[in-house]
């Protein structure tokens, strides 16, 4: 059975409003099995585990790589920009942004894209394919390349328009599929203030409630519980490499569940059942004595999308407020779960 054949009624409907005509031509490329590996990690960097979340459904890496995938494709009908947004996260060990974090990468979170050209240039499945497409390694590998698929920060791109999307459908559900094909609907292409293609809306108004959604979104990415829970997998993660249970290898080979399963066996079980039953983080601007604690801050994910060549940001003052508010949301803390002690 394929994938697509696989995936939950609500995600295939949600799919259908990215793209109402699939392009059956993408659908080798996500068979293949370096693709497949990715629908073993959670799209949330395993903040999925946890009771400090309310999760409601599983949507994995491959699935967000997949509608990343349709959005490029419905606004451009590009292969090599689709497949650059389809791989964009093909290099995304077990537990996603964890990895960074045990890299100390915790404020860009980029740095596990660098095996990306060489994931894709190794398997025979994808090569075989880009040839038959014309294409090759060097058209797919980068979707920093293709402002429509990647921008920076506070641009909308089809990368960030789809985890928000995802997240709050899936993940932490602050809306429904009726606010997404609204969203979606009023969404064109513009050019950004350099003269580059971006993703932009038609309407003020819709903007603006895309903005007061993705600003809720952005503080649960970086919030005392979020912040906790991918440092505390990192450095559980990196116990274990230092004591040769764990391999980089592995990171890249296991599902989470196999993963999980030694984490279980070994002596951080008891730390790991305690977070997993978890509800509340507790912090302080002091520093803990005599338990583990996580004192830095995450990346910042914000968006000020366009409407008609401005940002709204500029044109609408509760946009701005909106903003404003994500930023000055202060992780200086030092967070932390009193029982958990053994992983300093």
């Amino acid at each position: 059975m394929k994938y697509l054949e696989t995936i939950p009624e609500d995600i295939k409907k949600y799919y259908a409003i990215l793209e109402p005509n699939f392009p059956e031509w993408l659908e080798e490329y996500i068979e293949t099995p370096a693709m497949l590996k990715q629908q073993y990690i959670s799209m949330t960097c395993g903040t999925y585990y946890t009771k400090l979340f309310n999760c409601q459904a599983w949507y994995s890496s491959l699935d967000h790589s997949i509608a990343v995938a349709l959005i490029v494709w419905h606004f451009t009908h590009d292969k090599k920009q689709t497949l650059a947004g389809l791989f964009h996260d093909i290099a995304t060990p077990t537990f996603k942004h964890c990895v960074d974090f045990l890299n100390g990468d915790y404020e860009t979170q980029e740095s596990t894209e660098d095996l990306t050209s060489e994931i894709i240039a190794n398997s025979k499945e994808i090569q075989k394919l880009l040839k038959r497409d014309g294409l090759t390694t060097a058209n797919v590998d980068n979707y920093h390349l293709y402002p429509i698929a990647d921008n920076d920060t506070p641009q909308l791109s089809s990368d960030r328009l789809e985890y928000t999307f995802s997240n709050g459908l899936f993940s932490f559900t602050k809306f429904d599929l009726t606010t997404v094909a609204e969203l979606y609907q009023d969404l064109e292409i513009g050019k950004d203030e350099q003269g580059n293609d971006e993703i932009s809306f038609k309407t003020k108004k819709t903007a603006r409630k895309f903005v007061l959604l993705t600003s809720k979104l952005s503080v649960i990415y970086r919030n005392h519980e979020f912040r906790y829970s991918m440092q505390f997998i990192a450095d559980i993660l990196k116990k274990l490499h230092d004591e040769g249970k764990v391999s980089i290898d592995d990171l890249y080979r296991l599902k989470e569940s196999e993963l999980i399963e030694i984490i279980e066996k070994s002596q951080f079980a008891n730390d790991w059942k305690i977070w997993r039953n978890a509800t509340k983080i507790e912090s302080s601007k002091e520093e803990p004595k005599d338990c583990y604690y996580v004192h830095h801050p995450a990346k910042i994910r914000y968006i000020t999308p366009l409407v008609k060549g401005e940002r709204i940001n500029k044109i609408c003052r509760i946009a701005q407020n909106a903003v404003d508010k994500n930023l000055a949301y202060d992780q200086d803390y030092y967070v932390y779960i009193p029982e958990i002690k053994n992983i300093c």
